[in-house]
């Protein structure tokens, strides 16, 4: 195995290969996602968008691809999944830089004693 993430395993995910020695837990997990993607104050395909969108944020190779295929099936285009990109990018730095007050805090706190 040359890397970590095999795309075949996507699939695997999908069969419920984690199912064997935990069935009731897979089960409810699955029960849960169903749910999840139902359709409600967000369309199932708003909630597939704002999926993507964290997918990207955690970096996960499986859910980019899952997440980014759902979005094409659901009829999002290439400009509404690159905006999707681009709105992660920015609350993750802004997310980044709002922790940067924790450094900036300690620095006040040190250079007043």
């Amino acid at each position: 195995m040359d890397y970590y993430f095999e795309k075949e395993d996507l699939a695997k995910f999908g069969q419920g290969v984690l199912r064997e020695n935990a069935e009731e837990m897979w089960d409810k997990f699955m029960e849960y996602y169903g749910s999840v993607f139902e359709e409600g104050a967000l369309t199932t395909r708003e909630k597939t968008l704002v999926a993507l969108g964290v997918a990207l944020a955690e970096q996960c190779p499986y859910c980019i691809d899952a997440y980014t295929n759902a979005c094409l099936e659901r009829g999002c285009d290439q400009d509404q999944i690159v905006e999707v990109a681009h709105v992660t990018s920015v609350i993750k730095s802004g997310a980044t830089l709002a922790f940067g007050v924790q450094s900036k805090n300690i620095l006040e706190k040190k250079s007043m004693k």
